[in-house]
C-alpha cells in the first residue's frame, strides 16, 4: 500500500491495517510469545507480532521513519541510552519530563554518563554543545512548555538528536523532518489518549539506529504487552479528531486564563492540548485544585478527561514555579471547564 500522498489524517486511520480478501479490518489481539519454527517469526521479544507490528507501520509512516514499539515510555530512552558508549555526554533540558531527567542524572551518578542540563530556549547552548554524544530534546518541554529550536539544534550536532515529541504528536510537528535522529512517544498519554495503558514508541530517521534500537528492546525484555499494542493502535486511530477538538477547546481556555486577575502568568505554544497557568504560591495553587468539580487532580495527561497537576510538588520538579498548574484539557465541553475554572479561581 503506497501511503506517501496521504494526509497525517488519513495516515492515522489507514495505516498498519491487515490487507487482502477475508483479513479483519483491525489487526486483532495476538496474546502470543511463541511461534511455530521454521519461518521469520519463532519468539516474540525477538520477533515481535502482528499487533505490535501494525502499531509501529501506523507510527512510522506518521513520523515518517522506522518505529518500535515498547513497554513504557522511558522504557524509550532506556533504549536509547542502551545504544551509547560508558562515559557518553548528553545534554538534556533543565525543564523536561521529571522521568527522563531522572534516569540520566542516575546514570550520571553512577558514572555511565556525563550529563549536562541546558535551559530549553537557549538555542546557543544548545548549538555550543554539538559535538555531545546525545542532545535529548523534548517540544514542548514538560511542564513549562517551552519551545525548542529544533531545526536550528539538529543542523549544528555532530552526535545523535532525540527528541520527546509526546505533546506535540506527530500531527503537531514532524521532528525527524528537522533533522532529528530519533522521535520518541509516551503513547500512553495523547497516542492512546483514554488512561489505560503504558507504552512507549521510537521512530529513527535511519534503518541502522531503528535496529539498534530495536535491538535494545530485545536485551532489556521492554516488549509491550498485546492489549496495550492493541489499545494504542486503537487510540491512534482517533487521535486527529481528539487532537483538533481538544486543541481548540485549550486555546479557548488559555486566552480566557490570560485574562484572570487570580493568574499570574500563562503558559501556552499556541496550539496543542496542554496548558500550564501559575497562581502567586503552593498554597493558593492546590486550594484552587482542591476546589474543582469537573477536571480531575491526576499525574497523567492527553486522555479524554481533563487533568491537572501542581507539577513542583514532585522530587523531580522542585525547581519548577511553586504555583504552576499543569492542564492537560480533554473532551469535555470548553463552557463547563471554564465554568469549573472560573469557580475554583474565585
Amino acid at each position: 500500500m503506497d501511503t506517501n500522498e496521504w494526509s497525517p489524517r488519513t495516515l492515522a486511520v489507514a495505516a498498519g491495517r491487515p490487507e487482502g480478501p477475508g483479513e479483519p479490518l483491525n489487526v486483532p489481539i495476538v496474546a502470543a510469545s511463541t511461534f511455530d519454527a521454521g519461518a521469520d517469526r519463532a519468539y516474540s521479544r525477538e520477533n515481535g507480532t502482528p499487533t505490535w507490528e501494525a502499531l509501529e507501520t501506523a507510527i512510522g509512516a506518521l513520523e515518517g521513519g522506522h518505529a518500535t514499539a515498547f513497554a513504557s515510555g522511558i522504557a524509550t530512552l532506556s533504549a536509547v541510552v542502551d545504544t551509547l558508549k560508558v562515559g557518553a555526554r548528553v545534554c538534556v533540558p533543565t525543564f523536561s519530563y521529571a522521568g527522563s531527567r531522572g534516569l540520566l542524572a542516575h546514570a550520571h551518578r553512577t558514572g555511565r554518563l556525563v550529563v549536562t542540563e541546558i535551559a530549553p530556549d537557549d538555542t546557543a547552548a544548545w548549538v555550543a554543545a554539538a559535538d555531545a554524544d546525545l542532545l535529548w530534546l523534548e517540544s514542548p518541554t514538560n511542564p513549562t512548555l517551552d519551545v525548542i529550536d529544533i531545526e536550528t539544534i539538529a543542523a549544528a550536532a555532530n552526535g545523535l538528536v532525540a527528541v520527546d515529541n509526546t505533546f506535540a504528536t506527530p500531527l503537531g510537528q514532524r521532528p525527524l523532518e528537522l533533522g532529528a535522529d530519533i522521535v520518541v512517544h509516551s503513547a500512553t498519554k495523547l497516542i492512546g489518549g483514554h488512561s489505560d495503558l503504558l507504552l512507549g514508541l521510537t521512530i529513527a530517521a535511519d534503518e541502522g539506529v531503528a535496529k539498534d534500537l530495536r535491538d535494545a528492546r530485545t536485551r532489556m525484555g521492554a516488549t509491550p504487552g498485546a492489549l496495550e499494542a492493541w489499545l494504542a493502535l486503537r487510540g491512534l486511530r482517533t487521535l486527529p479528531v481528539r487532537l483538533a477538538e481538544q486543541t481548540r477547546s485549550a486555546a479557548s481556555l488559555a486566552a480566557r486564563l490570560l485574562d484572570h486577575p487570580a493568574i499570574t502568568r500563562v503558559r501556552y505554544p499556541g496550539s496543542g492540548t496542554m496548558i500550564a497557568f501559575e497562581l502567586p504560591d503552593a498554597e493558593t495553587a492546590d486550594k484552587v485544585i482542591g476546589s474543582l468539580r469537573l477536571i480531575r487532580a491526576a499525574t497523567s495527561l492527553g486522555g479524554v478527561e481533563s487533568l491537572v497537576e501542581r507539577r513542583a510538588w514532585l522530587a523531580g520538579d522542585a525547581h519548577v514555579p511553586a504555583g504552576l498548574v499543569r492542564f492537560s484539557v480533554g473532551l469535555e465541553d470548553p463552557e463547563d471547564l471554564w465554568t469549573d475554572l472560573a469557580s475554583a479561581l474565585g
